[in-house]
């Protein structure tokens, strides 16, 4: 079984228990996600299985989209409503000029540091782990774009955002800021996210429903029939299609010249239309990404 399997994540596992989940209810051999959602967090959950966990980690480069629910007035250690209470402190009179004066400075492209409790690496492990054992590192700021911040709804003490963002945004550390500029603090009270690069809501599954589907009466074929083929898991990427002959070549790794006059990223098609390959085009020829493994 080859391809992204689109998972509707619910609250309370980490992405992790929702890729042993997957895997044990389909017995692919391999599997992995494409960007890790928090506990907390619900929503779009891409897993790749079998040759595709190949494509995995191109597939985290894309823009991310969030449904969030900011609780104003509470700090905690883990930035979300999960997390022991820091401080508490009493939130000012709401308006809408004023938050929207205050998110103008969160649009844009601009430094932010991940937060402690994170699955970003430092110095070859990642902050979690670092945070569980009580320890507290400098973390880099790295570059991140917020392509667009809505104010969806407030009350008293709850902000409701929309955001599409850029790769490693992260919204907990967006909740903590939005409460300090107001103030009073704040973090994440809750979080969907509604698109990871190409891929939606729209045909993900939750958990349940896959299971009902993996044991239902058309057991596993029923599953493939939702898994989004190697081929379409990069859609952005130009598709360059080679004969049966250069086919064999690219299941090699073997060089192959290509005459077009286009550099970048494509994606390589055999005569079916199955992925093949993912490679650079350098100076009229194929330098390989990822070379996939093809039935036999």
């Amino acid at each position: 079984m080859d391809g992204l399997l689109l998972i509707d994540k619910h609250s309370g596992p980490t992405s992790f228990e929702v890729v042993r989940q997957v895997r044990l209810l389909t017995g692919a051999p391999k599997a992995g996600h494409t960007g890790t959602l928090d506990p907390l967090a619900t929503g779009v959950l891409p897993v790749a299985l079998g040759e595709a966990t190949k494509l995995a980690g191109l597939l985290t480069e894309g823009d991310k989209a969030y449904d969030a629910v900011v609780r104003l007035g509470l700090e905690t250690d883990t930035l979300d409503v999960t997390g022991t209470v820091r401080r508490t402190a009493e939130v000012p009179a709401l308006s809408e000029a004023t938050l929207e004066g205050v998110l103008a400075s969160f649009r844009g492209s601009f430094l932010q540091t991940p937060p402690m409790v994170s699955a970003v690496k430092v110095r070859g492990r990642r902050l979690y782990e670092l945070a569980r054992a009580g320890q507290e590192v400098e973390r880099p700021a790295r570059s991140v774009t917020v392509h667009a911040l809505v104010l969806r709804d407030f009350s008293a003490t709850d902000v409701t955002l929309s955001v599409r963002s850029s790769k490693g945004f992260f919204v907990r550390v967006l909740a903590e800021e939005l409460g300090r500029a107001l103030g009073c603090g704040g973090c994440l009270k809750a979080l969907r996210r509604t698109a990871s690069g190409p891929f939606t809501l729209e045909g993900a599954l939750t958990l349940e429903r896959l299971e009902a589907l993996a044991k239902g009466p058309e057991g596993l074929a029923a599953v493939r029939a939702r898994l989004v083929s190697p081929a379409d898991m990069l859609p952005e990427l130009p598709a360059l299609q080679v004969t049966a002959a250069d086919a064999a070549k690219v299941g090699h790794g073997l060089p192959l010249p290509v005459h077009v006059e286009s550099r970048g990223r494509v994606r390589v098609l055999g005569p079916s239309g199955a992925l093949l390959a993912v490679a650079d085009v350098r100076d009229g020829r194929l330098a390989y990404v990822r070379v996939l493994a093809q039935p036999t």
